[in-house]
C-alpha cells in the first residue's frame, strides 16, 4: 500500500515538474516573441548598414563598383591612407577643439540655467520651454541662421561689434582661419545647452529637499550645498550628459558642412565633414567608409568606458 501511494506522488510530481517546465518554456517564448520585431529593426536599420560600411571600407569601391557590382578587395589599405593623410591629422585636432569647445561651455551653462529654472518665479516654465527652441529646430535652419548672423555684409554681429570699434568692418567671421572654427564652436554650443539644460534639470528634481534643509540647519553657504550635495546626487545624471554629448558632437556635420562647408583651406574640418568630402567629392568611397568607422569606433568606446565607470562607481 505504501509502495504504492509513493507510486503515485512521484507520478504527481512528474506531472507538475512537465506542467511547470511546459508552462516556463512557453512564458520564455511569449517574451522571445516580443522581442522579435526589434531585433529585425536592429538588423535591418542598424546591422546591415554597419555591415555594408564596413564591407566598403576593405574594398577598392568606385563609381563603376555601383554598375558592376565587383570591388576588389584590399583589407585595411583605405585605413591606413586615410590615416596618413594630413587633412584627417588636421580634421582629428578640429575635432578635439570642437569637441572640448562645445560640451564644457554647453555643460557649464547647461548647468546653470538648470539651476537657476529650480527657483519658482512668474514665467518660469514659459522661459524654460522657450529655452528648447534651439534644440527643436532642425540643425540645418540652425546653422543657415547663424551664418547670416556673422555674414561680413549684413551680418548683426559683425555690424554691431564694427559699431563698438571692436572688429574691423566687414570681418570675415567664416572665411578667416581660427575665427571660422570658433564661430562654429558658438553655435554648437547655443544648440546643444537646452539638451544640456533638459537633462540636468530632470536630476536636480530627483534630489530629496530634506537633505538641503539638514544642510542648511548644519549652517551650509548656498555654495557648500551646492558642492556637496548637489553635485554628488547629480554624479549618474552628469555623466550620462557629458557621453550623450561627446557622442553627438563627434558625429556633428550640418552645422559644419552649412556655415563653411570645412573651409576655409581645411581649417574647419572635422571628421564628420572630411569623411562625407571623402565620400563624395573626391568619390573615395573606401576611405570615407574607413573614417567613417573610425568615428563609430571612438564612440563606443566612449559609451564603453562610461558603462564600465558606471559599474565600478555602482559595486
Amino acid at each position: 500500500m505504501a509502495t504504492h501511494i509513493q507510486e503515485q506522488q512521484s507520478v504527481v510530481r512528474g506531472n507538475v515538474s512537465k506542467s511547470i517546465a511546459r508552462r516556463s518554456s512557453r512564458s520564455r517564448l511569449v517574451r522571445f516573441s516580443f522581442l522579435v520585431p526589434v531585433i529585425i529593426y536592429l538588423l535591418i536599420f542598424f546591422g546591415y548598414p554597419l555591415y555594408y560600411s564596413i564591407s566598403v571600407s576593405l574594398e577598392k569601391y568606385t563609381l563603376q563598383t555601383e554598375y558592376t557590382g565587383n570591388a576588389p578587395f584590399i583589407g585595411l589599405s583605405n585605413y591606413i591612407a586615410v590615416l596618413q593623410d594630413a587633412t584627417t591629422g588636421g580634421a582629428a585636432l578640429h575635432t578635439l577643439i570642437f569637441t572640448v569647445g562645445s560640451i564644457v561651455p554647453q555643460f557649464v551653462i547647461g548647468l546653470a540655467l538648470a539651476v537657476f529654472f529650480t527657483k519658482k518665479f512668474p514665467l518660469s516654465r514659459f522661459l524654460r520651454s522657450l529655452m528648447l527652441l534651439p534644440w527643436l529646430l532642425p540643425l540645418v535652419v540652425s546653422g543657415t541662421v547663424w551664418r547670416w548672423l556673422f555674414d561680413q555684409t549684413n551680418g548683426i554681429i559683425d555690424q554691431t561689434l564694427a559699431g563698438l570699434h571692436l572688429i574691423p568692418a566687414h570681418f570675415g567671421w567664416l572665411t578667416t582661419p581660427g575665427y571660422a572654427l570658433a564661430t562654429i564652436i558658438v553655435t554648437n554650443i547655443w544648440i546643444g545647452i537646452p539638451f544640456n539644460m533638459v537633462l540636468l534639470y530632470s536630476g536636480l528634481q530627483g534630489i530629496p529637499g530634506e537633505l538641503y534643509e539638514a544642510a542648511s540647519i548644519d549652517s551650509a553657504t548656498q555654495w557648500q550645498r551646492f558642492w556637496y550635495v548637489t553635485l554628488p546626487l547629480l554624479r549618474p545624471v552628469i555623466g550620462v550628459v557629458l557621453m550623450l554629448g561627446l557622442i553627438y558632437t563627434l558625429k556633428v556635420f550640418d552645422i559644419v558642412y552649412v556655415m563653411t562647408g570645412g573651409g576655409p583651406a581645411n581649417t574647419t574640418q572635422i571628421f564628420a565633414t572630411w569623411s562625407y568630402n571623402l565620400s563624395f567629392a573626391q568619390q573615395l568611397f573606401g576611405q570615407g567608409s574607413a573614417l567613417g568607422n573610425v568615428i563609430l569606433v571612438i564612440s563606443l568606446v566612449v559609451a564603453l568606458f562610461y558603462v564600465r565607470a558606471n559599474r565600478q562607481q555602482d559595486a
